[in-house]
């Protein structure tokens, strides 16, 4: 008879082989099962699995879930079709006639800025144009070094149909440039030239230029502006096109949309075209609103000088329910030292709507409705 000791012992030796048996059964096993899983993905690709519905978030929940709804990023920049470009090099200018020049400014304005308009009749080809495009002007007279001065670029301040009607003339808005250097005045030689020249002096043209600042052709787009000092000259053409009435006549193209306009000056007696702007906005009050920001008369809410920026952010809500609709643009035109100003506005004003600026800025620009010229 086995003693109880030898029984333990003998059972306990058996152990390990009852574990090895287990364990050859179950990688056994684990092993068919996983070929049986792989072969089922094989042979049944089509089956998905369905994830849950998410629930749906109103806007009062959540803004900065609905924000992304703007969509920006799907909207496919359209070409401008016919658009004229480089009809005059600076190697072979077009010489085009004074017909006017006058200043801009009223009593006390700071400065010196004025309209000038050229006759284009004579141009051949023919030097056309459309709004939102600039010239350039190659100022008479040399430089230090004796070499032809460079040409300068001015946006077009009117229509293609010019400031006639009869598609003749081509309009600038030209501030002169003047600066401080070691205690003496420095005065800008192309704007300088530009600001003095008579009627019927001739000026070397070139041109047209650029396609970032067209306006849209859908009739019912929305137009926001944003502009400072001269930076008015494409919008000037914008407005006359959309509002002015012979213009309307001529055109086929009738504007729906609404139209916003905030104008940067230092003074009252600095804003330009102010009567014809006075004029759009009685005759359109659905379609124009005109916004001004005078910086040494008027103050912000801390208490300092009002800026163009300051606009925006009083604005914020309801400038950016107007952006978050696909058929509005914007353009900014003027000093370049006023973008960082407005990216800062426009990015707080984002805040507000729950929106990244950061973000929302390339998206527009690649949907073509985000347009800037600044110099």
């Amino acid at each position: 008879m086995y003693s109880q000791a030898k029984v333990i012992a003998g059972g306990l030796a058996h152990i390990p082989v009852v574990i090895a048996v287990f364990y050859f059964i179950l990688t056994t096993f684990n092993k068919r099962a996983l070929k049986f899983v792989g072969e089922s993905k094989i042979k049944k690709p089509e089956s998905k699995a369905v994830e849950p519905k998410k629930p749906a978030v109103s806007k009062s929940e959540n803004s900065k879930i609905e924000a992304p709804k703007m969509e920006t990023s799907k909207v496919v920049k359209k070409k401008h079709a016919d658009v004229p470009v480089n009809i005059y090099r600076p190697k072979t200018p077009f010489e085009g006639t004074v017909i006017e020049n006058y200043s801009l400014l009223k009593e006390g304005a700071i400065g010196r800025v004025n309209h000038i308009t050229f006759d284009l009749k004579d141009s051949d080809p023919f030097l056309n144009y459309v709004e939102g495009q600039s010239i350039g002007i190659m100022p008479a007279g040399e430089d230090a070094n004796g070499k032809p001065h460079k040409l300068r670029l001015y946006s077009i301040a009117s229509t293609r149909h010019g400031d006639d009607f009869n598609g003749n003339t081509v309009s600038l808005c030209v501030r002169q440039l003047q600066y401080e250097k070691d205690g003496e005045t420095i005065n800008g030689v192309c704007s300088t030239y530009l600001c003095d020249i008579k009627p019927g002096d001739k000026v070397k043209i070139t041109g047209p230029v650029g396609k970032e600042m067209l306006l849209p052709e859908e009739e019912d787009a929305n137009i926001v502006m944003l502009a400072t000092g001269t930076g008015i000259a494409p919008m000037r053409a914008y407005l006359r096109r959309m509002f002015e009435p012979t213009e309307k006549e001529k055109n086929k193209w009738n504007f729906k949309g609404k139209a916003w306009l905030f104008m940067g000056a230092p003074k009252s007696s600095n804003l330009l075209y102010e009567e014809d702007l006075q004029r759009y906005l009685g005759d359109n009050p659905d379609n124009f609103k005109y916004t001004k920001a005078i910086s040494r008369e008027q103050q912000n809410t801390k208490g300092g000088r009002m800026y163009i920026q300051d606009r925006v952010l009083e604005s914020a809500n309801e400038l950016f329910n107007m952006i978050e609709d696909e058929k509005t643009h914007i353009y900014l035109c003027g000093l370049k030292g006023m973008e960082p100003g407005i990216d800062e506005a426009m990015t707080k004003a984002a805040e507000e709507k729950g929106l990244n600026w950061s973000e929302l800025r390339p998206q527009l620009k690649k949907a073509g409705r985000w347009h800037v010229e600044t110099y």
